[in-house]
């Protein structure tokens, strides 16, 4: 779990993600990204010490975000 919370902080301090966390049920999870294209995120994401490991496959959705909220930050929660 280290690496993959090192991993995810390295990506978030170059900008690519913008939000993640935990499925619920926890089956899984999601991470909102940006990158040029969507071949950048599938290598970024081949990356995943999860993935490399076996134990995880991600499902790449794209979409064109029309609209945003502001300051996304007031959304996020802390799970104990």
């Amino acid at each position: 779990m280290a690496d993959h919370v090192a991993w995810l902080d390295g990506l978030y301090e170059q900008g690519v993600f913008l939000a993640s966390g935990p499925e619920e049920p926890r089956d899984g999870g999601v991470i909102l990204a940006v990158a040029e294209d969507r071949a950048r995120i599938e290598e970024i994401t081949a990356g995943d010490p999860f993935v490399r490991a076996g134990v995880c496959a991600y499902r790449v959705a794209e979409f064109a975000a029309s609209k945003t909220a502001p300051g996304p930050e007031r959304y996020r929660e802390t799970r104990g």
